[in-house]
């Protein structure tokens, strides 16, 4: 059975999981099923994460542009990428939509372009952070950088999870610190809301249980 699971998912694919159970093919098989279970254990909090961000930088945005659509105010300036990203989306929303809303455009755009707000720019620390966007995170008292530097790794780990890609070697216990961090520094409330629903401690104490198969796998985070 698992000859035939290698074969399905490809040897390439395999191959970390593998060299992480030094090519104890049935090891490696328990491992491919734990990642699956703590990238659906991640989901959640990075959900959260992700929806209360964008949320807060809409709203100050618009805030300072004084419009909700403050991608069209004259004078907001954003680098070439971001233009494009901002762009694709509204092209995405007036294809898919017969009424398209400001909503629509916001929840479009990805992860990554609402990281990329607090990237290091000198454009951006003077017309957004100052003025705007450090009001998104009441919680922190920090430099921009720092901020966006934690973004920047849950970005990392948000794409490899949405790419189905192996996370197991990350260090998942700091990764899920971080995402809580963010969030209490956006929202306190929704941080502990966050905690009480969450799975990923008790998916990360499973980990070497499952690998020595002395609990079954699974592929849902939640409990069975």
């Amino acid at each position: 059975m698992t000859i035939g699971i290698q074969n399905a998912f490809s040897a390439e694919r395999f191959r970390p999981y593998l060299r992480a159970c030094d090519d104890d093919l049935l090891a490696a098989t328990r491992l491919y099923a734990w990642n699956i279970e703590i990238s659906a254990a991640f989901h959640g909090p990075l959900h959260c994460l992700e929806v209360a961000l964008r949320n807060a930088l809409h709203s100050q945005l618009a805030q300072l542009f004084e419009r909700v659509d403050w991608w069209a105010a004259s004078n907001l300036f954003l680098d070439p990428i971001a233009l494009q990203k901002i762009a694709s989306a509204k092209a995405d929303v007036d294809r898919a939509r017969t009424a398209p809303t400001t909503g629509h455009v916001i929840a479009s755009l990805m992860f990554g372009f609402w990281v990329n707000l607090l990237a290091n720019s000198n454009d951006y620390e003077t017309r957004l952070w100052r003025p705007a966007l450090h009001k998104a995170f009441p919680g922190y008292s920090g430099r921009r950088g720092a901020l966006h530097r934690d973004l920047y790794h849950v970005r990392l780990l948000r794409t490899r999870i949405a790419h189905y890609e192996p996370i197991h070697g990350r260090h998942l216990t700091a990764d899920h610190a971080t995402v809580l961090r963010v969030l209490g520094y956006l929202s306190p409330e929704v941080a502990d809301w966050v905690r009480l629903n969450d799975r990923v401690p008790e998916v990360l104490a499973r980990r070497w249980d499952v690998c020595a198969a002395a609990v079954p796998t699974r592929l849902s985070a939640s409990r069975p």
